[in-house]
């Protein structure tokens, strides 16, 4: 037959039948059918309903269409076809089956027409009036934004299938359509035919039924009986009432779930299926893919808790693949070497294998903690209670960790812990004997890093491509995996000052204000050198207002040559360089330009301090004294002598090690300042030799896959266009919105899932002058806002109030211009918290949505003891 078909190609079939063709093909039980293909729709029409078609709107198809009645040549096959499926009086399901009906892009639920219970003689008929609900209003309505001319395709193929004489029906989607899981079957049945559930006239059982065959979940609901076909006759039939009538019994509803997951299995995807049940079998009536897990996380797998806190110090905005990559490995390296130094065996290191890969995710280009792997790596230690809220205190965590989500860490506790004493004490020797050597272990460390950074620079550039890459190979072995420094400091820095605030509060009845004061101004921490050489260079350019105009004016080259003019600026101009070149902004992320590529900002900030923004600073503020904090804090304690030696020997290590944690911060930088240099140099050869468009786009590649062409191990060695697909992926993600500071996600992260806070911790307060936030350098001081939103090209205004997001090390150029700091992100062992005491500024840090509440111009007032910031003069009334 032309028309008439039972197997074939979506177009033919439509996706309907494609779909029945598909079952019947499979061996699963489907009542007989055949499809009218949309050709015979085509040969039905005649020469008005077809010059609609060519050039009518929606308006002029439906009216000529009316008429439409199906061609006598079409009639004819299609009788011959309804005698060859049934030549007994049933009756028939009329169904469209449109191209792209039950799709997985469109179901068309609802959309067009369908017909059940039609007798033989009214077929035709209800086929034509299918062919015009494909030009309905709201069909073409759903198919906006397709190319213009597809009205000719908007006709459906039409499949006639035999009428089920059904006891019970529904459907059943093999994964839950509303929450996202994807291990329960669930099963929405009635009595009758299947019309009566989708049309909403009766409320369906509904039945949930697990991957093991167990039902989890079934919800009986109060129903009419009604099994008749003929409508004259249903509305005769007297309906009962069924209060908990059972339309499956437990055992059907598993054979239904066991068939659904089959057909799931078959088709390649979770399924939509109608099902009905005739003298005690199962049937499938229909199947199509369910389109709405696309957008859904499944809420049953692997969980995920993402939070930036003060990683946005670090890596903040969007992290290129180079970046990241490499600071997932040096993540993964150090902390496996932390749980080797802690004496963790090597079985449980194996087990969390896993964990350690993935300390960090990348989510719409931004890096973010995964939070629960740090929980957990933590969780190996002893004391997991006490130090995990530590450690929330040092990674700037505004949440603590959910109690259902702690309960479920795969942790041992410490009872757990002492059925396995000698494991337990060989890791509480390590950290009593750790935290007593950690100042030789300090010691080591630098030795170690200089013999391996002293190697000039110059020296790659002589390299081979092949050379670089053995050169990196052999950097980080000796670097990552012996990164026990900084790694010890800041896990006892931690202990200590969570030790120190809880000592302040229980024994002296004092805030984190005066924990503040205790550890400021100790003096030997290489951050503030940059301070420091910039207020001395500022000081002999002060000398020359000329050149301090062209400092703060003049582009890089100019003011590079007007400093060459004065020998004794010009060599501290070099010596800066020489030691801090790398410390530039955002420096950790390996396509930052330094200064050694862009010394604009250094210059420009020589020029503002010169112009006397630190007579300004100094003047403004009120500071106060770490002294008298620790002599009233001793005088609190006089009367308890082991209570302040325990007092005094937590604060000397808290001391030490926040100053420690800063120095080592530093020593952190030359290394990503190395691994820089190795593949800008890589960089080079690769462009050279037409690998790569342009030097820098070896930062849109994954270290993985650099190395990887170098060595001969790559996938994909069209290393032009994986750049071009990156640096089109990563153009999108920046004109998308930033994910929120923390939210979570079910596993696959990429898919389903929208990266939304599940609360509204993040808005600002609504009005109001006044934002707290946790003071971190004692003093009051007043002055004009400058709010810095993104990586800065030119200093703050002299004795400014500088009002950022967050702050990295390379920022502490701007604090030597700046009066006051208030930074909505961060902690108090943050960078930000920690260099501002050194200096002197005042300052208050995590301060929610503070960038949106000031703006420029801005009169304020903050009190770093307290933590406040008040508003006392809008820029729009200061103008």
């Amino acid at each position: 037959m032309k028309y008439i078909r039972t197997a074939g190609t979506p177009c033919e079939l439509g996706g309907k039948g494609y779909g029945l063709a598909r079952l019947q093909a499979e061996g699963f039980p489907v009542p007989e059918w055949f499809a009218v293909s949309a050709e015979a729709f085509q040969d039905s029409l005649n020469d008005r309903q077809k010059r609609a078609l060519e050039g009518g709107d929606g308006a002029e198809i439906r009216a000529a269409l009316e008429d439409l009645i199906v061609s006598p040549g079409v009639s004819a096959e299609l009788n011959a076809a309804l005698r060859q499926l049934s030549d007994n009086g049933v009756r028939y399901a009329v169904r469209s089956s449109a191209a792209d009906e039950d799709s997985a892009n469109r179901s068309f639920a609802g959309q067009l027409e369908s017909y059940l219970s039609v007798p033989p003689y009214a077929v035709a008929e209800k086929a034509a009036a299918v062919w015009r609900s494909g030009f309905s209003e709201r069909v073409l309505a759903y198919r906006s934004g397709e190319q213009k001319g597809s009205a000719w395709n908007a006709a459906p193929a039409v499949v006639i299938q035999r009428m089920i004489d059904a006891q019970s029906a529904g459907v059943a989607f093999t994964a839950d359509p509303v929450s996202g899981r994807r291990g329960v079957v669930v099963i929405s049945a009635v009595f009758g035919v299947g019309s009566a559930l989708v049309s909403g006239e009766t409320d369906a059982d509904v039945y949930e039924i697990d991957r093991g065959g167990n039902i989890v979940r079934a919800v009986l609901a109060t129903k009419k009986i009604s099994v008749a076909h003929d409508t004259a006759a249903a509305e005769r039939q007297s309906s009962s009432e069924v209060q908990n009538a059972r339309v499956l019994s437990d055992e059907q509803a598993r054979e239904i779930a066991a068939l659904a997951r089959q057909v799931s299995r078959r088709m390649g995807r979770d399924q939509d299926i109608e099902w009905a049940i005739e003298s005690g079998k199962i049937y499938v009536l229909q199947t199509r893919p369910i389109t709405t897990l696309r957008d859904l996380p499944d809420p049953d797998a692997v969980r995920s808790i993402w939070d930036n806190s003060n990683i946005t110090e670090s890596y903040s905005g969007i992290t290129t693949p180079l970046t990241f990559s490499f600071a997932l490995a040096a993540y993964e390296g150090v902390y496996r070497e932390l749980c080797r130094i802690l004496k963790v065996s090597e079985s449980k290191i194996a087990a969390h294998e896993q964990i350690l890969r993935h300390m960090l995710g990348l989510i719409r280009g931004r890096v973010y903690y995964n939070l629960l792997n740090w929980y957990r790596v933590l969780a190996l230690l002893p004391g997991f209670t006490v130090n995990r809220r530590f450690m929330e205190q040092m990674m700037g965590v505004k949440e603590p960790l959910p109690q259902d989500i702690v309960k479920t860490l795969p942790a041992d506790g410490f009872r757990e812990r002492a059925r396995d004493a000698w494991q337990l004490g060989r890791m509480l020797g390590a950290l009593v004997w750790n935290c007593f050597t950690l100042r030789r272990i300090t010691e080591r460390f630098y030795a170690r890093l200089n013999r391996v950074v002293a190697d000039p620079v110059a020296l790659l550039a002589g390299m081979r491509v092949d050379e670089l890459a053995a050169y990196y190979h052999n950097f980080l072995g000796q670097i990552l995996t012996r990164w026990d420094a900084p790694l010890l400091n800041d896990l006892f820095t931690m202990v200590f000052h969570g030790l120190l605030r809880q000592l302040c509060q229980c024994w002296l009845q004092a805030g984190d204000e005066l924990a503040n004061e205790l550890v400021r101004a100790q003096g030997g921490m290489i951050s503030l050198e940059p301070a420091t050489r910039l207020r001395e260079m500022a000081q002999i350019a002060a000398r020359n207002p000329q050149l301090v105009e062209v400092l703060r004016r003049g582009h890089a080259a100019e003011s590079a040559r007007a400093i060459r003019q004065i020998p004794e600026l010009s060599q501290k101009y070099d010596e800066y360089l020489s030691k801090f070149g790398e410390r530039c902004l955002e420096e950790l992320k390996l396509e930052s330009v330094t200064l050694h590529d862009d010394p604009s900002l250094l210059l420009r900030s020589i020029g503002e301090v010169a112009q006397g923004v630190s007579a300004t600073h100094a003047s403004a503020a009120e500071p106060s004294s770490s002294g008298s904090a620790e002599q009233r804090a001793r005088e609190a304690l006089r009367r308890h002598p082991l209570r302040r030696w325990i007092f005094t020997w937590a604060l000397r290590n808290a001391r030490s090690g926040i100053r420690a944690r800063e120095n080592l911060r530093f020593e952190r930088t030359r290394v990503f300042g190395r691994v820089r240099r190795i593949f800008v140099e890589i960089g080079n050869r690769l462009s050279a030799s037409d690998v790569l468009e342009n030097p820098r786009d070896i930062f849109y590649l994954q270290v993985e896959e650099v190395l990887a062409f170098i060595h001969g191990t790559a996938a994909t060695t069209n290393l032009e266009e994986l750049v071009a697909l990156r640096k089109r992926e990563f153009e999108e993600m920046r004109r998308q919105p930033a994910p929120p500071d923390r939210f979570e996600t079910h596993e696959p992260v990429y898919q389903g899932n929208q990266f939304q806070s599940p609360t509204d911790t993040q808005k600002p307060p609504a009005d109001g002058e006044e934002r707290q936030g946790l003071g971190s350098c004692p003093g009051r001081v007043r002055g004009r806002v400058r709010v810095i939103k993104d990586a800065p090209t030119t200093p703050p205004p002299a004795g400014s109030i500088l009002v950022a997001e967050r702050t990295d090390p390379g920022w502490v150029m701007l604090f030597a211009a700046a009066a006051g700091l208030v930074v909505e992100r961060g902690s108090l062992l943050s960078h930000s918290a920690i260099v501002s005491r050194e200096i002197g500024i005042p300052s208050v840090i995590s301060v929610p949505g503070v960038t949106q509440w000031l703006r420029d111009g801005d009169l304020v007032e903050i009190d770093g003891g307290k933590g406040i910031v008040r508003r006392l003069q809008s820029e729009a009334a200061h103008a």
